[in-house]
């Protein structure tokens, strides 16, 4: 797994990493039950401290995306399949909004506007839920951006 981090992004750098993952998942070249690198070795390779990549890890398994085990790392779930499958559809999706004139913007906040609607919908018959640490639009159009499209320092897992 490639992690990449773009020193000329606004962009905190935990988040940056989290958006590799999240890439790297969507991409298919990180499946369910595969080990994340050690925040130590990802921290190294970056050039940056270990903090801010155990960071990155948590907003993981805060999303579900990976599980956070003493001896074990980080170990992505089986929501890895779910999620590269709905990448593919989001990228149907952003290919017919371009299409129509849509921004990606516009796009985002369709989506955030669309999955708080769900939400919404889902706690009327299931319980409250906690809040979802993607529903700001800048981090759904981070994560839907293509993997690989970032530039600067890279680290191999």
């Amino acid at each position: 797994m490639l992690i990449r981090l773009d020193e000329a992004s606004d962009r905190p750098i935990y988040a940056q990493v989290a958006d590799s993952v999240r890439a790297g998942i969507a991409d298919g070249s990180v499946a369910a039950g595969a080990s994340l690198p050690s925040a130590k070795q990802v921290a190294a390779a970056l050039g940056v401290n270990q903090h801010t990549v155990l960071h990155a890890y948590q907003q993981l398994r805060d999303e579900g995306i990976v599980d956070l085990r003493r001896g074990r790392g980080a170990v992505v779930t089986r929501a890895a399949a779910g999620i590269a499958e709905l990448y593919a559809r989001a990228a149907a999706l952003a290919a017919r909004a371009a299409e129509i004139g849509v921004s990606p913007a516009a796009l985002a906040a369709i989506v955030v506007h669309a999955g708080q609607r769900s939400a919404h919908s889902g706690q009327r018959s299931a319980g409250a839920s906690r809040p979802d640490p993607g529903s700001d639009p800048r981090t759904a159009a981070a994560a839907l951006a293509a993997p690989g499209s970032s530039s600067g320092q890279e680290a191999a897992g």
